[in-house]
């Protein structure tokens, strides 16, 4: 079953990740829900962060189940943060990037830095591109693994990678790989396999100059979504814009879920393509 934002408002979000409705904190839904209370007091579970992160069930679930967004296929499994395993909002970059890939009529090889349970490199592999998937978390690679199965993708050029990214852009920087595509969607706070912190306030603009790096020659697109408060289009368009030197058209805007009450809007992102 797919994906579906039911509502949302007074900070919580009501959700259908398949076969189940979550009720999830979400900051910026500061409106009134436009659904009945009767609605959301149906959810299957309620997630929140007052003394102390936690779940209740108004019925045993699963440990895991599978929902589709878009066209990705994934293992849905409540944690202890409130995620899922999966952020809806990405779909956008997916689409912009497999249009790219379209267009250009090439199966270009692509680096996918930050990159969960694996949305993007699922949505990617879907469209033939040979990707490299890395994460800091082997927990969420072998995540993304499972998701690799339920799309039926063990066939596709997915290299799996579990590294903190700034070490591995570097070492990448001196074999001389390169990459016709890259996105990123870096935390706000983070640790590398090593205990290695990234915090975007003090490493996004280096990480952005390591990721043009190791751009190939005749790239395709450079993606980057943020989820971090601050981190608005036009601050996210001139951080990418100072790095690619005028390179690239860019576009940017907001990550939007769609609704059939109230759009909900869930981070930035800005696009170069060449």
């Amino acid at each position: 079953m797919k994906y579906e934002l039911l509502d949302s408002g007074a900070g919580r979000k009501l959700e259908r990740f398949g076969d189940y409705v979550l009720d999830r904190p979400c900051s910026q839904a500061v409106w009134r829900p436009s659904l009945q209370t009767d609605v959301w007091r149906k959810a299957d579970g309620f997630f929140t962060r007052e003394d102390g992160n936690h779940w209740t069930f108004a019925r045993r679930l699963p440990e895991s189940w599978t929902c589709e967004v878009g066209d990705v296929c994934f293992k849905i499994s409540p944690t202890d943060f409130g995620h899922v395993g999966v952020f809806p909002e990405h779909e956008l970059g997916w689409n912009w990037m497999a249009k790219r890939i379209a267009d250009s009529g090439r199966r270009p090889s692509v680096l996918n830095l930050f990159a969960y349970t694996g949305g993007a490199t699922m949505a990617l592999a879907k469209h033939g591109c040979e990707v490299c998937h890395l994460d800091a978390s082997k927990k969420m690679v072998d995540w993304a693994h499972r998701n690799m199965e339920l799309n039926h993708l063990e066939a596709a050029p997915i290299r799996w990678i579990v590294d903190d990214v700034q070490k591995f852009l570097l070492r990448e920087k001196r074999r001389g790989r390169k990459y016709d595509g890259i996105l990123l969607d870096p935390p706000s706070f983070g640790r590398g396999t090593n205990q290695e912190l990234f915090k975007i306030d003090n490493n996004l603009l280096d990480l952005l100059d390591m990721c043009i790096d190791v751009l190939s020659d005749n790239p395709l697109f450079l993606f980057v979504s943020c989820h971090t408060p601050g981190y608005t289009p036009l601050v996210l368009t001139n951080l990418l814009g100072q790095g690619l030197r005028g390179r690239g058209v860019m576009e940017a805007g907001e990550m939007v879920i769609r609704s059939g009450q109230l759009n909900l809007p869930s981070g930035s992102y800005v696009a170069a393509s060449f």
